[in-house]
């Protein structure tokens, strides 16, 4: 009894100091690729060190689910990998020891990552997430030194677009500029150009100076009253300066969370299992209420109702619409086409618009109900990818840092990538979303229970000399068969 507390000792031991160091690395390299691709919204911007650390520790927090079934595979593999290569699983099962028994202790501390991980994505990371993309969209709207790229349209300012070709590096003017002003809607656009723009911030930061040197403004005059009088459509005006006063608030101020409270990711089990009831009921409702809408319309029959009963045209019993139309005047007939173009495209538009409503209803349900099955299958990933490095560590017997990480880094890419497809099929409704989330458990499963069941049967799965052996055997079998056939064809003559 007391050798067995100790192996389950000794064996939780080894895992747990393996299994801390590759969670920080993966948590790391998680972080790294997060923030790479969110290095645009905060570099340059002049954000507190406070809210980048705020941010940056939020994102961890969110990051941590996905963090975790690489860090057990990798911790698993390394560690009875070590114990392989050492001869302590051979000198364990000599003992009378099975695997399962060995792996007894880190079952159950699996058991309870997996539970400690729904829980943790059920109430943590619903906050975490929350507070972290209310920071990112506070870091998106905060821009004390405008930086304009060249070469394309910024449009940072509200209701206005800059288009710069160059800047001059001394005195930092922007050179060669349009600007485009939509602040009084589309149609009454302003364009002005200008061979040198000075962008200034106020001293209290609410409001951006443009200072324009040699340029031209041109402007709609269309919501102009005198416009039907002088005909004239735009008003042009050339200037040597020109300045403009924009109000820009470039202070960091942290947005309002409760924009978020009603996204998905700021939700847990509970609230989006009721989420999902609503929102099903409302998509029957919609569906059903078209359809009704549909079959309910008689189109034809609204056209055709000004026509005599007397003039119909019918072929068993049914109308004739074709014989119908040309049998009538030609007045009448540009009359009834005229009516159903109009009436068609009214109908095309209507279409449109409960169709975009549908959609609507369908996105939203398809995000939460992926929302609420990832707290499921990120928890069950740690059990499968257990079960998979644990016995794959005791086939390949090879321990350190060079063959575990190669094996788990292709193992995870390949759940990375199935799980990806999965849920993209999922939001394009090609699959349903349970099985486009249960994708890759259900690929990786039968892997984990395969080589399970090979690593207890002491199989030489990875053993070269095996295989050389297997395939030698063959060859051999082979060529003694042709040479016995060769004997007979020649003793046969």
């Amino acid at each position: 009894m007391k050798l067995m507390k100790r192996i389950d000792a000794y064996v939780l031991k080894n895992f747990l100091t393996l299994f801390f160091a590759t969670f920080f690395i993966s948590s790391l390299i998680l972080i790294m690729q997060f923030l790479w691709l969110q290095i645009d919204d905060i570099v340059g911007k002049g954000v507190p060190f406070w809210a980048i650390l705020e941010f940056f520790g939020y994102a961890m927090l969110s990051l941590f689910p996905m963090a975790l079934p690489l860090a057990i595979l990798l911790a698993s593999l390394m560690s009875f990998g070590n114990m392989g290569e050492r001869l302590e699983l051979l000198a364990m099962k000599s003992a009378g020891i099975s695997l399962f028994r060995i792996m007894r202790s880190l079952s159950c501390f699996i058991a309870g990552i997996v539970i400690l991980a729904f829980l943790f994505s059920n109430y943590i990371i619903p906050v975490a997430q929350t507070r972290m993309w209310a920071l990112l969209f506070s870091i998106r709207q905060k821009s004390p030194e405008v930086s304009i790229p060249i070469g394309e349209f910024y449009s940072g300012v509200n209701g206005m677009k800059f288009y710069v070709r160059s800047k001059d590096k001394d005195t930092g003017g922007l050179i060669d500029v349009m600007v485009y002003d939509f602040s009084q809607g589309f149609i009454n656009a302003s364009v002005t150009t200008a061979d040198t723009v000075y962008v200034r911030m106020t001293e209290d930061k609410m409001n951006i100076k443009l200072i324009f040197i040699n340029g031209e403004t041109f402007e709609n005059m269309r919501s102009d009253q005198n416009f039907q009088t002088n005909g004239v459509p735009y008003r042009r005006e050339t200037f040597r300066r020109r300045e403009l006063l924009i109000a820009f608030d470039a202070n960091f101020n942290v947005l309002d969370e409760e924009f978020l409270e009603s996204q998905h990711v700021a939700k847990d089990v509970a609230r989006l299992n009721e989420d999902i009831d609503s929102i099903s009921v409302v998509q029957d409702s919609l569906r059903s209420n078209y359809a009704d809408i549909l079959v309910n319309k008689r189109i034809i029959a609204r056209v055709y109702n000004r026509i005599d009963s007397s003039d119909l045209v019918t072929i068993q019993g049914k109308l004739d619409a074709d014989s119908l139309f040309f049998s009538q005047p030609m007045p009448m007939m540009k009359s009834i086409a005229t009516s159903l173009n109009n009436t068609i495209s009214t109908e095309l538009a209507e279409t449109t618009y409960q169709t975009a409503i549908i959609t609507d209803a369908d996105s939203y349900y398809i995000r939460h109900a992926i929302e609420w099955h990832r707290k499921f299958t990120l928890s069950f990933a740690c059990l499968i990818f257990f079960f998979i490095g644990a016995p794959l560590g005791a086939i390949i017997r090879k321990g350190g840092l060079g063959t575990p990480i190669v094996i788990s880094v292709c193992l995870f890419i390949v759940y990375y990538i199935v799980d990806t497809t999965g849920i993209k099929m999922a939001q394009e409704m090609v699959l349903p979303v349970w099985v486009g989330l249960w994708l890759s458990s259900a690929v990786l499963l039968p892997i984990g229970i395969f080589l399970t069941y090979k690593a207890a049967k002491d199989s030489a799965l990875f053993n070269t000399d095996a295989y050389k052996l297997f395939f030698s055997r063959i060859f051999g079998f082979v060529k003694i068969k042709l040479l016995s056939k060769i004997r007979f064809q020649k003793y046969s003559k």
